[in-house]
């Protein structure tokens, strides 16, 4: 007999950096953003996601099993390349529990919170550190709330 407590799936959060492959446009990153707020509703997946023209970061935060069912599915998307892994971790609650999936992208508006993470004038997440993308994230998340 096996107790709630072992049938409770863990709750992981992982980020991850990519390069948009040449081409993606704003339409093409609002149809990749619609298409992971369905998926990611039917599979238990809440995260944020923040795109400029070069650069996708995201975090997305589910149980374990979907967490690394989902990165299959992205390291074989073909509108980007070069998938590295910030960070990856257990939670113990979830950062965006009432988002599928908030996004933010460049505006004038919170050009200093990039700015404030990034190493470089242009924002570039390969040179984040997992404290700092994970900063980067709630503070861009909570200028939307």
């Amino acid at each position: 007999m096996t107790s709630i407590m072992e049938d409770a799936p863990i709750l992981m959060s992982m980020t991850y950096a990519s390069r948009a492959n040449p081409g993606v446009s704003a339409k093409d990153f609002n149809e990749i953003l619609k298409q992971a707020q369905v998926n990611n509703a039917t599979n238990g997946i809440t995260g944020m996601l923040t795109f400029n023209k070069d650069y996708f970061l995201q975090t997305v935060e589910g149980p374990r099993a979907q967490i690394n069912r989902l990165l299959y599915s992205l390291i074989a998307d073909q509108r980007h390349y070069d998938l590295q892994i910030i960070e990856t971790r257990e939670l113990k609650y979830r950062t965006w529990s009432k988002w599928s999936m908030n996004y933010a992208t460049p505006t004038e508006k919170n050009a200093a919170i990039y700015l404030k993470y990034s190493t470089t004038v242009d924002f570039n997440p390969y040179l984040l550190s997992a404290e700092s993308a994970r900063e980067l994230m709630n503070e861009l998340s909570d200028q939307r709330d």
